[in-house]
């Protein structure tokens, strides 16, 4: 081939041939495998149940993480709240908001557990941006720790 010229090897201009060749970012992705990432996710339960229904509903959801290699990084109970409009013949549920840090899998897993679940009113998982994630966590540690010195 000339090297100032402007026509085209077979190899190309064959679409084929292009599809054929492994891509590099394809194999690099397979190498390094899929990223743990922080997520929150919000979960309405039904406020007509009991305090074991609700723990044994959130059980379920931590060991389902837990089981696939993510971690449950916390629990926050909100409690009874009234709703806006009427769900699902409600007026009340009962909010939770669990942050966890595991692999897009294993968050799909649990979107699909909790679609299944009769206690579930309505969930919402959502993807943390690293950055606040880290800001989160960060605020986080300070409490953590004056809690241990009995403050």
């Amino acid at each position: 081939m000339i090297v100032g010229s402007t026509t085209m090897t077979s190899f190309q201009t064959n679409p084929a041939v292009l599809l054929a060749r492994p891509r590099a970012d394809a194999r690099v992705r397979r190498e390094v495998g899929l990223h743990v990432r922080p997520y929150e996710v919000m979960i309405i339960l039904d406020a007509g149940l009991e305090e074991e229904a609700i723990r044994s509903a959130l059980d379920r959801a931590s060991e389902l993480i837990q089981s696939r290699g993510g971690t449950v990084v916390s629990t926050d109970r909100w409690g009874r709240r009234r709703f806006a409009y009427e769900l699902k013949h409600k007026w009340e549920g009962y909010y939770v908001v669990l942050r966890a840090e595991a692999e897009p899998s294993v968050m799909s897993e649990l979107d699909r557990s909790l679609f299944l679940a009769d206690e579930v009113l309505r969930h919402k998982v959502i993807r943390l941006p690293d950055d606040v994630a880290a800001a989160a966590s960060k605020a986080a540690a300070p409490a953590a720790s004056t809690e241990a010195n009995g403050a």
